[in-house]
């Protein structure tokens, strides 16, 4: 898997993760998901935080 594989994965990978979080955001907001915890919804975050750190630092500083 090349350099620029390897990126477009993870790019994709960010827009996947801060989408659910948002998603179940809004559900939860509209009292839809009600019984899922928020530690659920920073958990995404967090995910999409830090796939962008690796993918930045993949593009950056590591060079396959």
């Amino acid at each position: 898997m090349n350099q620029s594989t390897l990126n477009r994965r993870l790019t994709q990978a960010i827009g996947i993760f801060f989408g659910m979080a948002i998603a179940v955001w809004v559900l939860r907001g509209f009292e839809i998901l009600t019984s899922l915890p928020g530690g659920i919804i920073l958990l995404l975050f967090a995910l999409a935080i830090i796939t962008a750190v690796i993918s930045y630092v993949q593009k950056t500083w590591w060079r396959l």
